[in-house]
Parts: structure tokens; C-alpha cells; sequence
């Protein structure tokens, strides 16, 4: 079991204007830890901040200062506990239409992650573990789509590739960067049911980013609310959607489509 620790993390960018210097506190004393089999939403609008984290627990970008611990061990080391996690925090990318490279099939971007987190596997068994993961994420017959490539599948088919890919390295932790956002909103809740199986069956970390409290209440046990790079508010997805105490919450709840309350100003009408 896998725990990921945010301690008070700072994340700051130079900024220049001229023959003047500043800089740009994009994270602001971050704290959180992401245990086991929980879901944690990390909810803001665009420039809160979100982004930012998740480039962070990635390694795309250093803090600061503060610190990032995967069980303990400091982002920062080095060596066999660097690569120990990469291969145990995974993201999954907002644009299932731009994380998949269309010269290649399904099977090569599976069997790519496969191959390199388990060496000692043969042509054959890491065939098997490309068809097991295009299985697990329910894209079946397994066969039939590990042969195709990512123009022959729909938004929703390949966001589930991507998923899939995220799941060969069989990481604890699972970061979800607007993983619907760009899908059908049709098929948006077969994409996050599926997110919450997996997360059940692998007692697997999840940081849900999004702007949308709809499935941020519906998806997570536990909601951050992020405004301007603090955490400015957080509890129980319910507490928070429904009693926030925050301002800024206040005002992403009502901004947020809520057709039942649509519905009663129409009867007092």
C-alpha cells in the first residue's frame, strides 16, 4: 500500500518585467496526504493551482521548498527510489486524443510501460499483461483492440487506453487531471464508475482534479477547494458541496449547474 505526502510545498516562478524582478507563487504551503483506497478532489478554477501540483507530485517541476513523500521517502532522493516512483504514481492525462501517439497501435502503448517496469517478462507474457490491462478497463475482446490504433477508437475508448497504460507499471497512486472533461457527457460516468472500480479493487490513490463539484461530490471521499495556490477549504465531499464555509466555495456551488434548483425557482415562479 502506497501513501503520498504533500509538506507544506511551495512552488514559485521568476518573473520579469523589464529590468524588474518578482516572482510568482503559483503553490502556496500545500499539506495533504493521499492514503490507500481513498479519492481525494482537488477542485479550483483554471490558475488556482491544480495544475501545478500535479506537475509536482509528477516530477515535471521541483518545489521550492517543502517536501513530497512517496512511504515515507523524500521526492528528492535518488536512484532505485527515484524510479521506485515514477513507477508508482501515475497520471492520467485530460486529453485522451493527444496522449496517444496515432502512428501506433493500442498494443504499443501498452506494451511499452509493461516492458520497461517488468523486464524479465517475454514477448508473450507481456502480450498477456496488454490484453489482462485492456480487459481490466473493460475493452473487450481484448485481442481485437490491442490491434487497433487510437484513430479506429472513440474519445471514451481511449481514455480507457490511457487508464490502462497508467495501470501497467502497477502503481499506488493515481493522479486524474479533468480525465471527462473532454469526453461526450454521455459517457462521462462510465469513465469515473470505472475509476472508482479499479480504485476499490488495487486500494489505489486517486487526486481528482477538477473544477466541476458535480462528480468531484459524486467521485472522491474528501474535496480541496484551491484558490490562488492555497487550500483554502476541505472535509467530506458532502460537508463541503453542501455546507461550504469558504466564500470562494460558496461561489464555485453556485456557479455550478444545478438543475433541481432550476427547478424550484421555476415552481415559486
Amino acid at each position: 500500500m502506497t501513501t503520498l505526502e504533500l509538506r507544506d510545498v511551495v512552488k514559485e516562478y521568476p518573473l520579469r518585467n523589464g529590468l524588474r524582478h518578482s516572482t510568482l507563487r503559483a503553490v502556496d504551503q500545500v499539506s495533504f496526504t493521499l492514503a490507500p483506497g481513498r479519492t481525494m478532489a482537488l477542485v479550483g478554477q483554471s490558475g488556482s493551482g491544480k495544475s501545478t501540483i500535479a506537475k509536482l507530485l509528477l516530477q515535471l517541476e521541483r518545489p521550492t521548498s517543502g517536501q513530497i513523500l512517496l512511504d515515507g521517502t523524500d521526492l528528492r532522493a535518488r536512484g532505485a527510489a527515484a524510479r521506485a516512483y515514477r513507477g508508482a504514481v501515475q497520471m492520467v492525462f485530460q486529453d485522451p486524443f493527444a496522449s496517444l501517439n496515432p502512428y501506433h497501435t493500442v498494443a504499443h502503448h501498452l506494451s511499452r510501460p509493461v516492458r520497461l517496469h517488468h523486464p524479465l517478462l517475454n514477448r508473450v507474457q507481456v502480450l498477456d499483461r496488454v490484453h489482462e490491462l485492456l480487459s481490466r478497463v473493460r475493452l473487450d475482446p481484448p485481442e481485437e483492440f490491442a490491434r487497433r490504433r487510437p484513430h479506429e477508437l472513440s474519445g471514451g475508448q481511449r481514455q480507457r487506453v490511457a487508464i490502462a497504460r497508467a495501470l501497467a507499471p502497477e502503481p499506488g497512486i493515481l493522479i486524474a487531471d479533468e480525465p471527462v472533461s473532454m469526453l461526450d457527457v454521455s459517457i462521462r460516468l462510465g469513465v469515473l464508475n470505472l475509476l472508482g472500480q479499479l480504485q476499490r479493487e488495487e486500494n489505489l490513490g486517486v487526486l481528482y482534479i477538477t473544477h466541476d463539484l458535480a462528480t468531484a461530490r459524486h467521485f472522491s471521499d474528501e474535496i480541496m477547494v484551491m484558490y490562488r495556490g492555497s487550500i483554502v477549504e476541505r472535509g467530506p465531499a458532502d460537508d463541503v458541496i453542501l455546507d461550504p464555509q469558504h466564500e470562494y466555495t460558496k461561489l464555485l456551488r453556485a456557479a455550478a449547474p444545478d438543475p433541481e434548483r432550476r427547478l424550484r425557482e421555476l415552481a415559486e415562479s
